[in-house]
C-alpha cells in the first residue's frame, strides 16, 4: 500500500484524468478500501480541493472547479507531450513565445533526469525551418474560439492575399489548424456562402449578437482539406466550360476548381480565389473555351489583368 502522502498525490492525479470516478474504481486503483478513500478525499478537501461526492447508483467523486488552479500532476508521457507541444506552440502562434518558453523552463527544472534526456535528444536532432510570415495572434484565436463556442456573430476587417481590405459579418463555425496556419470556417452573410478566413489576415474583429447555427452540409475536416488543396480560400467564380465534366476531369488539376455536370457538351467550373490574377490563372489552366457566369462585379478587374497580358504579348 502507498504511504498517505503518495496516495493523496495519486488520488489527485486520478481525479484530474477524467470527470467522474466511482468509489469502487478508486479503491481498485489505489488498492485500499472505501473508508480510506473517503478519508483521503476529506484530506484533499482540507487542502482546498473542491471534490464533489454523490451517493447511490452512479454516484462517485469528481474534482470541481475551484478558486485557483490545483497543481497539475503528469506522468512521464504526459510531461514529454507537454514539452513538445509547448515548443511547437512558440512557432505557430504569435505573442505566446515568452509565455511558452517560461513554462518550458519551469517544466525542465521539475523533470527527472531521464525525461530531460528524452526531450533533449529530440531537440538536438530537430531543425526548425524559418517562417517568413508571423502566426496569428493568440488573442485573436481565443476570441474566435469563444465566438464559435457561444454562437456569436463576428464583424471583422479582413485583408486578402492582394492586400485589399473588406468588412465582413460572419457566423463562425470552427477553427482549423493546419501547421502554422489557422483558419476560421464561417458563413459569410454578404456572400451567402461558407468561407475560410486565414486568422493572421484578420485585422480586427468584434463579437456581436447570437445566431441560430446553420447545419454544415458535409464533414468539416474533409471540406477544409479539399478547400486548402484547391486554394479555395476566397470568393467564388463560375464558368461554363466547353466540354463535358467526364471529358475534362482527367486533364483538369484538382486544385483548379470543382466541376459540375450540365450536359454532354458543357459543364460548370466553380473556381475560388482572392484576386483577379487567381481567377485568370485557374481558368487558363482549363485549356478550353469558357463563358463567365454572374461575374459582373469582377469583370473590371479581370479585364485589367487580361489587358496587361495582351500588352505583354503584343
Amino acid at each position: 500500500m502507498l504511504k498517505t502522502s503518495a496516495r493523496l498525490l495519486r488520488l489527485l492525479s486520478l481525479l484530474q484524468q477524467r470527470r467522474h470516478w466511482t468509489g469502487n474504481e478508486l479503491c481498485e486503483r489505489l488498492e485500499v478500501d472505501g473508508r480510506t478513500v473517503r478519508r483521503d478525499v476529506d484530506r484533499l478537501r482540507e487542502l482546498g480541493y473542491p471534490i464533489q461526492a454523490s451517493a447511490g447508483v452512479g454516484g462517485g467523486y469528481q474534482l470541481g472547479a475551484g478558486a485557483s488552479m490545483p497543481p497539475l500532476l503528469l506522468d512521464d508521457d504526459e510531461a514529454v507531450a507537454m514539452a513538445v507541444a509547448l515548443r511547437s506552440a512558440t512557432a505557430s502562434v504569435a505573442r505566446i513565445e515568452q509565455t511558452a518558453l517560461g513554462l518550458l523552463g519551469k517544466l525542465d527544472q521539475l523533470m527527472p533526469a531521464r525525461l530531460r534526456r528524452r526531450i533533449s535528444a529530440l531537440y538536438s536532432v530537430t531543425v526548425s525551418l524559418a517562417q517568413d510570415e508571423p502566426g496569428p495572434d493568440v488573442d485573436t484565436l481565443t476570441e474566435l474560439a469563444g465566438a464559435c463556442r457561444d454562437r456569436q456573430t463576428i464583424e471583422l476587417e479582413y485583408q486578402d492575399r492582394g492586400g485589399r481590405a473588406s468588412r465582413r459579418t460572419i457566423e463562425p463555425l470552427r477553427l482549423v489548424s493546419s501547421g502554422r496556419r489557422w483558419y476560421l470556417l464561417a458563413w459569410d452573410r454578404s456572400r451567402e456562402d461558407w468561407r475560410l478566413f486565414r486568422a493572421d489576415r484578420i485585422q480586427s474583429l468584434r463579437c456581436g449578437a447570437g445566431f441560430a447555427p446553420r447545419e454544415f452540409p458535409e464533414d468539416v475536416a474533409g471540406y477544409v482539406q479539399r478547400s486548402l488543396s484547391q486554394g479555395m480560400t476566397g470568393d467564388v467564380l463560375r464558368a461554363r466550360l466547353r466540354g463535358s465534366a467526364e471529358a475534362l476531369a482527367p486533364s483538369l488539376p484538382p486544385w483548379c476548381g470543382v466541376l459540375e455536370h450540365i450536359d454532354e457538351h458543357s459543364c460548370l467550373l466553380h473556381v475560388r480565389g482572392e484576386t483577379a490574377e487567381d481567377f485568370i490563372a485557374l481558368l487558363a489552366l482549363t485549356g478550353v473555351e469558357f463563358e463567365l457566369i454572374g461575374a459582373e462585379e469582377r469583370l473590371p478587374q479581370l479585364r485589367a489583368v487580361a489587358e496587361r497580358l495582351a500588352r505583354a504579348l503584343a
